[in-house]
């Protein structure tokens, strides 16, 4: 039977930020994580049933994870407790739309809802985003400094690149690049005028490097596509040049041509060529 608790109760048994964020951590830490068994099981219940205590361990056991995420993402000049606190939403967010029948476990499901509510917390926060209004401006914004291939302010040619890169108008990137680097930001921090270092200043901060959610969930399709497309190339392939490619390309201990040649009975030079044969096939079924 399903078992139906509260939200009260749920939100009394998890961890909460009422100390200092090293308690905080060292709470979560201590969860024990669970097996795929466990996952899968928890999830179904979720999904089919509504299980809010099932919800309760899978949001539970991943706090770490959203701590490890919300950390990349310091160099914003943001607080981390807020940081883990957005990704705790976005982790909350995975779990209802989990669906484990995929069989992807979630940590791998829910670090785009993590990262998505983390991004969105930033850009709600920074008053240097009034520019970003649309996704390609908020592509821009966090991956410009690490298109940037050297430092200091950007040149023509480069800006091209990039605002070709990320489908923005170069105009765009110029004042990005321009807010970035402003000073304009610092009434909006907590700055000691007696600060003559200035470390809270925006040139101090550090972008996040790691793929958006946006960049990963464009490779994941991509990758799933190319997948597709390469079975179908396979099953138009005679019996003997797809053992070819299986043997040559798709196995742990790959064959050679000469032991290909051995088990049909031709010249290693023929195997050769029935196997650019194939390979032209495959590509032209990518292509297609």
């Amino acid at each position: 039977m399903t078992k139906k608790v509260s939200k009260t109760k749920q939100l009394a048994k998890m961890p909460v930020m009422s100390g200092s964020l090293d308690s905080y951590i060292s709470a979560v830490n201590q969860i024990p994580l669970l097996t795929r068994e466990e996952e899968r099981e928890l999830g179904l219940e979720v999904f089919e049933n509504n299980d809010l205590e099932a919800a309760h361990r899978l949001v539970t056991s991943h706090l770490r994870f959203v701590v490890y995420v919300a950390r990349s993402y310091s160099g914003y000049g943001l607080p981390v407790g807020d940081l883990i606190q957005e990704g705790n939403i976005g982790l909350m967010k995975a779990v209802k739309r989990y669906d484990p029948a995929h069989k992807v476990r979630l940590v791998s499901f829910a670090v785009h809802w993590i990262r998505a509510e983390i991004h969105e917390y930033i850009l709600k926060n920074w008053r240097i985003l009034k520019v970003a209004t649309t996704k390609a401006h908020r592509k821009l914004f966090f991956n410009l400094r690490k298109n940037k291939k050297r430092l200091g302010w950007l040149r023509g040619p480069e800006i091209a690149v990039i605002a070709e890169k990320l489908n923005v108008k170069p105009e765009v990137v110029v004042e990005m690049e321009s807010r970035l680097h402003g000073q304009d930001v610092c009434f909006d921090l907590p700055l000691d005028e007696s600060d003559e270092d200035n470390t809270f200043s925006p040139q101090a901060w550090l972008t996040n490097s790691a793929p958006s959610p946006e960049a990963l969930l464009e490779k994941q399709t991509e990758s799933k596509q190319n997948h597709n497309l390469l079975f179908k190339g396979l099953d138009k392939l005679d019996e003997r040049s797809l053992d070819i490619i299986e043997s040559r390309w798709l196995v742990d201990k790959k064959a050679t041509l000469q032991e290909l040649a051995r088990k049909y009975g031709v010249s290693a030079e023929r195997i050769r060529q029935l196997e650019a044969v194939a390979m032209k096939k495959l590509k032209s079924q990518m292509l297609a």
